[in-house]
């Protein structure tokens, strides 16, 4: 477990370090719909963080607002965390099993 966490916190890290900030409302829109996409995909597997949600509201307010920078940095951020979000969802459907008394 602990090495799951780290896993997600490093491609945090990664995601969100790693990318230039962009500044066109495109690169927003762009990023926005792989955000967008991930969540659907997290909300498949009935696994949708709030955390995510908020960052993807945040996102979009930034977007409103004309912070083109902020407002990419934010959706790629909710991006990590819908795909951190997959990650733990598919890592806990057999996990229940160590549990098992045998």
């Amino acid at each position: 477990m602990r090495l799951f966490v780290a896993l997600i916190g490093f491609a945090f890290l990664a995601a969100v370090s790693a990318a230039p900030a962009a500044g066109t409302e495109a690169d927003f829109k762009a990023a926005l719909a792989a955000a967008l996409a991930a969540e659907n995909d997290a909300g498949a597997l009935k696994n949708q963080w709030t955390t995510t949600e908020q960052v993807l509201d945040a996102a979009k307010k930034a977007a409103a607002a004309g912070d083109f920078d902020t407002a990419v940095r934010e959706a790629r951020h909710a991006e990590a965390l819908a795909r951190a979000s997959i990650a733990q969802a598919r890592e806990q459907e057999g996990a229940w099993r160590a549990g098992v008394i045998r």
